[in-house]
């Protein structure tokens, strides 16, 4: 709506500012070339007992406060007149907008008027000179070459797939989750069988091999003949074996009790003290193992299971069954998703290298004026008098007259508008016409100077304005203001700098507009913009 309120204040130029009788504000001059001073003077009447506050700002608007004169205090009828003066400039040509400032009076906020100032460029005479030809554009010197972009790109790719890789070996070296066995004994030997694949003291990983063997013996124990074997010591563990043999009256030899313990005892050498057995005591310890595990299964009485508690059994087992099962399935579940983040890591990290990163964001994560500029455009006519533009999107109607005040309608015939998109979109685009009720001669640049005070009165800030004649292809002449502002995003409270242009095309009883608005420093918006403008043709108005 501020947008559009702009517009509207363009094409009346009813911006009128009043001046406050407390506060007298004036410039030494509103013409200067770059570089040069403007004076601006605030001037106030007070009581002698009054308090005055002056602000110490280094940035009237765009232009930069060079000096901070000292107040000059003349004493008249015992009433005090202060005067405060600036000393601004600017280093870029253009016209800019001075704006008003808050100086206080007894706490009281009082506004200085604001001022439309232009700073020329320095003229060139470029008949005393030899003029050159524009020398062609030559390539910088890069001794490097881009030819470091290539291994890197190898290396990043390598360095992704060690990556993943490790990863995978990780997960593989985890432990395994536990099948469900029947029976304990087959567990044990099942798990016996996995150990020699695995070949890990002819590796030389004695140590880890005596770990699990033994690890697979007390697991046994433990669920076999139901005593704490995996805490337990050597000497308890086989303290324990002998109660239990008794309790649950065992068939169990000495000689089965003793191996096991030898075996046990020379795995807690391998794993405190770094003995290194021979290759056929190794051999040996793991047919004792064996053996025992055997012996002891065999000497355990055997119970006839009550039906019902073996259905029971069977339904736990089918149910754990399916725990693991789900539990694989989420495994191969989460491999799934962290190859294809890697992957995905890898390919954008590729092409940002490759191409860069703006390439990335635009090509692959979308950009929404680089998706306009693309799409299909359209050629339409658009209010009376006509203007027929080319746009990326057509234009829907919107009604502005609600808000014109009584007396800028009274003068008004006929008015029409056309936009696309909002205040909050990166892209914004509006067509007015308007027809006066009386044949009415229009000064285009005293209308823009109107305009442009109304911008600064309606927020916009840091103001920077060209302006420059323009002509259609067919020779229809107008003017064309153009530069950037600050404005305040509603939203975060940030502050965003714009870009606008403005056509203004001024015919017997009408008016053409044409604004511009977006982001500064968008490459696709400025594409747009210029496709926009070089498509302009108009109509002449219809009685």
């Amino acid at each position: 709506m501020k947008k559009q309120l702009y517009l509207l204040l363009l094409l009346l130029s009813t911006a009128v500012f009043a001046q406050q009788k407390q506060v007298v504000t004036s410039i030494d001059t509103i013409k200067n070339k770059i570089g040069a001073e403007f004076k601006l003077s605030i001037k106030t009447t007070v009581d002698t007992s009054s308090k005055v506050i002056f602000p110490n700002l280094k940035n009237f608007g765009a232009l930069e406060v060079i000096q901070s004169y000292p107040i000059d205090t003349v004493k008249t009828d015992g009433r005090y007149e202060l005067v405060k003066k600036y000393g601004l400039t600017q280093f870029d040509s253009g016209r800019y907008v001075i704006p008003s400032i808050k100086i206080f009076i007894n706490s009281k906020p009082f506004f200085t008027d604001s001022f439309l100032v232009e700073v020329a460029n320095v003229q060139v005479d470029t008949l005393k000179q030899k003029m050159f030809d524009i020398k062609d554009i030559a390539a910088a010197d890069n001794s490097i070459g881009d030819w470091w972009k290539y291994p890197l790109i190898l290396a990043l790719i390598v360095g992704i797939g060690a990556l993943v890789y490790w990863y995978i070996k990780k997960q593989q070296k985890k432990k395994l989750e536990e099948e469900i066995f029947k029976t304990p004994i087959e567990k044990a030997t099942n798990l016996l069988d996995t150990l020699e694949k695995k070949e890990l003291w002819q590796k030389g990983e004695v140590k880890a091999y005596y770990s699990e063997l033994t690890d697979i013996a007390r697991n046994y124990i433990e669920e076999a003949i139901e005593i704490p074997a995996m805490e337990s010591t050597t000497m308890e563990l086989i303290q324990g074996l002998r109660a239990a043999s008794v309790k649950k009256k065992m068939t169990l030899s000495q000689e089965t009790i003793e191996n096991l313990e030898r075996v046990l005892k020379q795995a807690d050498l391998v794993k405190f003290a770094k003995s290194k057995p021979l290759d056929f005591e190794i051999t040996e310890d793991r047919n004792k193992i064996q053996k025992a595990i055997l012996t002891l299964d065999s000497s355990i009485p055997v119970e006839v299971p009550v039906e019902e508690d073996t259905l029971l059994n069977e339904a736990q087992r089918q149910k754990q069954i399916q725990i693991q099962l789900q539990k694989k399935r989420n495994k191969r579940i989460v491999t799934a998703v962290v190859s294809v983040v890697f992957l995905a890591v890898a390919i954008t990290t590729f092409f940002i290298v490759l191409k860069g990163f703006d390439y990335v964001k635009d090509n692959i994560f979308g950009h929404p004026t680089k998706e306009l500029l693309e799409g299909e455009w359209v050629k339409s006519d658009y209010g009376n008098p006509g203007v027929i533009i080319e746009t990326p999107k057509v234009l829907k109607r919107v009604d502005l007259t609600k808000t014109l005040p009584k007396n800028g309608m009274a003068l008004i015939k006929e008015m029409q508008s056309f936009a696309y998109g909002s205040v909050v979109d990166p892209f914004y685009l509006m067509v007015s016409t308007l027809k006066y009720k009386q044949e009415t001669e229009i000064d285009l640049a005293k209308s823009m100077d109107g305009a442009l005070q109304s911008f600064e009165a309606q927020g916009a800030q840091n103001m920077i304005v060209k302006q420059e004649d323009f002509e259609t292809k067919e020779g229809i002449k107008g003017l064309k203001a153009y530069g950037t502002f600050s404005q305040i995003d509603g939203d975060n409270k940030a502050s965003v700098k714009m870009y606008y242009e403005a056509l203004l095309f001024s015919q017997e009883g009408g008016l053409q507009q044409i604004l511009l608005f977006h982001e500064e420093g968008d490459r696709y918006a400025n594409e747009i913009s210029e496709r926009v403008l070089n498509s302009v043709e108009l109509k002449q108005a219809s009685k």
